[in-house]
């Protein structure tokens, strides 16, 4: 796993091989903070980062200047590891073990962007959840954005806060915001 800019630009994270992720390939990650970086200043951002797995997510957004990111996974290895990455290159992260799904049901932060990375293997509702409970809860801040990545072979168009998709390779990303 390759940080692909900002002030660590380029440095390589080796996570551990017993975490169960498939971490976002860097051509896909390249062109989701592409898109992002059209849209926000990255340094004034709220990140929520769900299912962070090894937190690659959450440390390119570190590395490009976004000071408040707060990273959410079940599985104890991903927090300990994201923890431990986060203080050794004094990453603004707090990272959270917990299931997703309550985490946003309890949860009464809001967040400029959201960003999930579930299982690819999940059925579309369990991917359109994440969505509802998102805009049930009322997560995001005005003008805030979330991001589904899953498969090319999910649809997650007909939700109707979708916006639109991208493709990378295998990898789709989902944008979903408050349609009025």
């Amino acid at each position: 796993m390759r940080i692909i800019s900002g002030k660590y630009k380029g440095r390589r994270l080796i996570a551990p091989k017993k975490l169960p992720v498939r971490p976002t390939t860097d051509m896909a990650k390249e062109g989701l903070f592409n898109i992002l970086n059209n849209r926000f200043y990255l340094n004034e951002l709220k990140v929520l980062d769900l299912f962070s797995g090894t937190g690659n997510i959450s440390f390119e957004f570190a590395s490009r200047g976004t000071e408040e990111i707060v990273a959410v996974d079940s599985y104890s290895g991903c927090v300990q590891y994201i923890s431990k990455i986060a203080k050794e290159l004094d990453f603004p992260i707090t990272s959270i073990k917990s299931d997703v799904f309550k985490f946003l049901e309890r949860t009464p932060e809001k967040f400029n962007l959201i960003f999930a990375d579930p299982p690819y293997g999940f059925e579309p509702d369990q991917f359109l959840n994440i969505v509802d409970l998102v805009f049930q809860n009322e997560l995001l801040k005005e003008d805030g954005l979330l991001v589904i990545e899953h498969s090319d072979k999910t649809d997650l168009s007909q939700h109707s806060h979708f916006v639109e998709n991208r493709k990378y390779g295998g990898s789709m990303f989902s944008f979903f915001n408050a349609v009025e």
